[in-house]
């Protein structure tokens, strides 16, 4: 059966401390993972450490986690290359993916995430022919679902048109000016896709701030974050979390402990607008 994640871990940008802060998350109650062969910026390595030795020592069961990772075109890594560049791009991404189940020591993951489309705007013919060899992943059962991130509107009615295997997962980068990507979430919901929200909180300095979301924090006897957390599962988004405290990664789960009103969803909702 497959996982439906409702909190998930991201490894983004922890390089050198990517495995204990995995392991700590892992002991904070975490089974949510999300990573990228992208040696720029994630230690995907780092992670299947961490959650290889959670497996071995009996802390949890494989079938417990949800473990995502991403293909990245080069345009998006550095000098280390997860494939060999003069190879198609449908051979890049059986060897990335390859390369990821070796390095997260799995023989699934259960999504695979299209890293952002090759170009800010349409799908092209790249994009298309690297969807077609996630499908192929996909139809072998070894990437459970598939995804696309870093995606506007207009890229994501594209690609769910041509896709035979659909996105079952968006992930973006969430801004409140935007009204939380309603436009995004709301194809999503039309279409049974899951949208995964990150930067939830880099991205919204000035929604944490605010008086509205401060007084809905003091009423709660809980953080800033934790209320933008709350909202963002109460209105169906997968909130990303990265955080490097271990104090912070529990406040954060904790954050499903109560629920806002809604009224107050609407606060939420329109803060930063």
């Amino acid at each position: 059966m497959n996982i439906i994640p409702k909190f998930m871990y991201g490894t983004a940008w922890k390089e050198g401390r990517t495995s204990s802060l995995v392991t700590t998350a892992l002991n904070a109650g975490f089974r949510e993972f999300d990573t990228a062969n992208q040696r720029k910026h994630y230690f995907e390595a780092g992670m299947g450490e961490a959650i290889q030795a959670a497996i071995v020592a009996g802390q949890v069961y494989r079938e417990e986690l949800f473990i995502q990772t991403k293909f990245t075109y080069q345009r998006g890594q550095d000098h280390r290359l997860p494939y060999d560049p003069a190879a198609s791009l449908s051979k890049q991404v059986e060897q990335s993916f390859a390369s990821s189940l070796e390095h997260l020591h799995t023989d699934y993951v259960d999504a695979y995430i299209l890293h952002g489309p090759v170009a800010q705007r349409d799908i092209y013919p790249e994009d298309k022919e690297v969807w077609r060899a996630m499908e192929l992943l996909h139809d072998q059962k070894i990437a459970r679902t598939l995804g696309v991130s870093n995606v506007s509107l207009q890229q994501l009615e594209l690609l769910f048109e041509f896709a035979k295997v659909k996105p079952k997962f968006v992930q973006n980068r969430c801004y409140a000016v935007t009204r939380w990507d309603s436009d995004v979430r709301r194809f999503c919901k039309k279409n049974d896709i899951i949208y995964q929200g990150f930067s939830l909180l880099t991205a919204n300095q000035q929604v944490l701030t605010s008086g509205a979301i401060v007084k809905l924090a003091e009423k709660y006897k809980t953080g800033a974050e934790q209320i933008v957390f709350r909202f963002a599962q109460q209105i169906g988004m997968c909130p990303l979390t990265g955080t490097s405290n271990s104090e912070h990664m529990k406040a954060d789960l904790a954050s499903a402990q109560f629920s806002l009103t809604a009224a107050e969803m609407t606060v939420v909702e329109n803060t930063g607008v």
